[in-house]
C-alpha cells in the first residue's frame, strides 16, 4: 500500500514541477516579446497630471504672470490661445472613458492602442488619469475669438439684436444670427444669452471670468454672469445667405440744421448706398441718408421722424445737382435701433397687479414686444412658453405674481383669474383674424402656417365652434368682472402705433421719452411676425362659421357700447 502511494506522491511532485517550468517559459517568453515591441513602437508620452495639462501660459496666467492684454498681441499662438481657454470653462467633473472623448479628440484611436498596450504589458502604472477636458477652439474659420468683457443691463456692451437659448445656445448659433444682421461681434453671455454688436469696450476682463458651458455644446464657453464671450464674426458676413440688406425708406426734406440733426457724416465723391450704409452700420445707425455726394447716419427723431414722405422724383437728380437741393433719400441699414433695447425687471414690486388680457391670436406678444421697448421694463406671463423666453422675453421665466414685471400675459377668462389683478389692458382684435392666427399656431408654431390638410379636416370646424365662443365670453368676462379697464383694438394699433401706445404707456404709468417711442416705431415688427406666402385661403370660413361668428360680434359691440366705449372697429361688425 505504501509504495502507490509513494509512486502517486513522485508523479504529483513531477507534475507540479513540469507545470511550474512551463509557466515561467511562457512568461520570460512573452517578456521578451513585449520588450521587442517597445522597441518597435515608439513611447506613448505620459497621461499628464492635473496642472501639467495646462499648458504654461495657461498657467501663468492663472498666477498672474501673464496679462489678458497679450492675448491681443500678434506673437500669441492658436496653442496659447487654446490652453487659456481651458481656464474659462467651467470647473467639472473629466468624462470617464472614451466615450465621452470620442467625438471631441482627434487622437482617440493611438490613445486607445496605448491604454490596451499597457494594460497588456501589466504596466503597474494603470490607465492614466484623465485630465481637465479643454472646451473646442474659439478661432476658426467661422470666426475668430476675441476675449472675455463685462456687461450689464443698464450699460450693455453689445447693444444689437438680443435673443436666447435655453436649451440649444451654441457659438456658431450666435454667430450666425449675428452675421444675418449684419453685424461684427457676436457675444455670448451666461450660457444662454447672445447679443449682437458692432464696437467693444476698451478694456476687457479676466479670462476666467467667462466660465460658463454654452447649454447646447459641451465643452464651449459662453460667458458667465455679466461676463461675455465675445467672437469677431466680420468674415461671416459675406457668406451668409440670409443676410439682411438695405431697404429704401423714401425721399424726404432735409431738416433745417441737419449738421445738428444728424450726428455722423461722410463726404465722398461718387459714394453709393453700399457706401453709405456700410458707413452708418459700422456705427451702429438704423439710417443711412443719401444728398448728393453727402451720407448722414442718424435716428429717427422728432425733427426728422419719417412720417412725411414726398415724391421720389424730387430726388433723382444728378448727385451735384442733388447736393444743392433740400431732399435727401432714406435707407433703412440692418443695424437695430438700440435706443429701446435695455430692459430690466422693475426695480421694486409694482403696487399695482396689471394683466395684459386678449384672446389667444390677438397679438399679445407683439402687444408684450412693443410695451417692453417702450417702457424699458419686462413683461410678465400666466404661463411659460420656452420659445418666447429665447426670443428675448426673459420676463417669461420669472414667476407671474412676483410683480417684477409691467404688466402679465393671460388668456383667463374665469372670475377668480381676473380678479386677481387690480387693472388690465384688454386688448381685443377681429375674431377671424384671431381664430386663422391661433389654428395657425396651435398647428404650426408662432411663425409657421397651418398645412392644406389641417384646413379640410374636422379639426378646423371643431376649432371655429369651440372658440368662436371664448373669443365672446373673454371680452364679455373682462368687462364684467375687470377693476380697471383699459380696451385696446389691435387693428388701432396696427394703424395708429404711436397714439395708441402713448395711452397704453400712460395707462402703466410710465414716462416715456419721444425718442424712445419713435425707437419703437422704428423697431415695431419684432420676432414673431409671420413671413412668407399663406399656403392657404386667408379667410377659409364657411357661411355657417361665418353666421356664427357675426352673432358674436354684435354682442360683443353692444357690451363694449354698454360699459361706456365706442364699440368694435367699423371693419369688422357686421352692418
Amino acid at each position: 500500500m505504501a509504495k502507490p502511494l509513494c509512486r502517486l506522491q513522485k508523479l504529483l511532485l513531477r507534475t507540479q514541477f513540469l507545470l511550474f517550468f512551463l509557466t515561467a517559459a511562457y512568461l520570460m517568453t512573452g517578456s521578451l516579446l513585449l520588450q521587442r515591441a517597445r522597441v518597435a513602437l515608439p513611447p506613448g508620452p505620459r497621461a499628464p497630471g492635473p496642472l501639467q495639462a495646462l499648458p504654461v501660459a495657461a498657467m501663468a496666467l492663472g498666477v498672474g504672470l501673464l496679462d489678458s492684454g497679450a492675448l491681443q498681441a500678434p506673437r500669441v499662438s492658436p496653442e496659447l490661445l487654446l490652453g487659456m481657454d481651458v481656464l474659462r470653462r467651467p470647473p467639472g467633473r473629466p468624462r470617464p472613458g472614451p466615450r465621452g472623448l470620442r467625438s471631441r479628440n482627434s487622437e482617440l484611436p493611438p490613445l486607445r492602442r496605448r491604454r490596451w498596450f499597457h494594460h497588456l504589458a501589466g504596466d503597474a502604472r494603470g490607465p492614466p488619469a484623465p485630465g481637465p477636458e479643454a472646451p473646442r477652439p474659439v478661432a476658426s474659420s467661422r470666426g475668430a475669438y476675441v476675449g472675455c468683457f463685462s456687461d450689464s443691463g443698464r450699460d450693455r456692451t453689445l447693444r444689437g439684436a438680443v435673443f436666447f437659448d435655453l436649451r440649444k445656445m451654441t457659438v456658431s448659433h450666435c454667430r450666425d444670427a449675428c452675421a444675418e444682421r449684419s453685424y461684427v461681434y457676436a457675444g455670448l453671455e451666461a450660457g444662454a444669452e447672445c447679443y449682437c454688436g458692432n464696437r467693444l469696450p476698451v478694456r476687457s476682463v479676466r479670462p476666467e471670468a467667462c466660465n460658463h458651458e454654452c447649454k447646447g455644446e459641451k465643452g464651449s464657453v459662453c460667458g458667465g454672469v455679466g461676463r461675455l464671450s465675445v467672437y469677431r464674426v466680420e468674415d461671416l458676413q459675406l457668406g451668409s445667405r440670409k443676410r439682411r440688406t438695405v431697404t429704401y425708406r423714401g425721399c424726404f426734406r432735409l431738416p433745417e440744421n441737419g449738421t445738428h440733426t444728424f450726428p455722423e457724416s461722410l463726404t465722398q465723391a461718387n459714394v453709393t448706398v453700399d457706401a453709405c450704409s456700410g458707413f452708418c452700420s459700422q456705427k451702429e445707425f438704423p439710417l443711412a441718408i443719401l444728398r448728393g455726394w453727402e451720407c448722414y447716419c442718424a435716428y429717427p427723431t422728432p425733427q426728422f421722424s419719417l412720417r412725411d414722405a414726398v415724391d421720389s422724383s424730387l430726388c433723382g437728380q444728378e448727385p451735384e445737382a442733388q447736393r444743392l437741393a433740400p431732399y435727401c433719400e432714406v435707407y433703412q441699414t440692418p443695424m437695430q435701433d438700440t435706443r429701446c433695447t435695455d430692459r430690466r425687471f422693475l426695480p421694486t414690486k409694482s403696487k399695482v397687479f396689471v394683466a395684459l388680457s386678449s384672446f389667444p391670436g390677438a397679438g399679445n406678444t407683439w402687444a408684450r414686444h412693443l410695451i417692453e421697448h417702450a417702457t424699458g421694463f419686462y413683461t410678465g406671463s400666466y404661463y411659460f412658453d420656452g420659445t418666447l423666453y429665447n426670443k428675448g422675453f426673459k420676463g417669461e421665466k420669472d414667476h407671474w405674481r412676483s410683480r417684477r414685471t409691467i404688466c402679465v400675459k393671460t388668456h383667463e377668462s374665469g372670475r377668480r383669474e381676473i380678479e386677481m389683478f387690480d387693472s388690465a389692458i384688454l386688448l381685443i382684435r377681429n375674431p377671424y383674424r384671431s381664430l386663422v392666427a391661433e389654428f395657425n399656431r396651435k398647428c404650426a408654431g408662432h411663425l409657421g402656417y397651418a398645412a392644406d390638410r389641417n384646413w379640410k379636416s374636422k379639426e378646423w370646424p371643431d376649432f371655429v365652434r369651440s372658440y368662436a365662443a371664448w373669443w365672446s365670453s373673454h371680452v364679455l368676462d373682462w368687462l364684467r368682472y375687470g377693476k380697471r379697464l383699459l380696451v385696446v383694438h389691435y387693428e388701432e394699433l396696427r394703424h395708429s402705433l404711436l397714439p395708441t401706445l402713448r395711452e397704453m404707456v400712460a395707462f402703466l404709468n410710465v414716462s416715456v421719452s419721444e425718442e424712445r417711442l419713435l425707437c419703437v416705431e422704428n423697431n415695431k415688427e419684432g420676432s414673431f411676425r409671420r413671413r412668407g406666402r399663406r399656403p392657404h385661403d386667408p379667410e377659409p370660413f364657411t357661411p355657417e362659421m361665418r353666421a356664427l361668428i357675426d352673432g358674436y360680434i354684435r354682442t360683443v359691440d353692444k357690451a363694449l357700447r354698454d360699459h361706456g366705449g365706442a364699440g368694435l372697429p367699423g371693419e369688422y361688425v357686421p352692418r
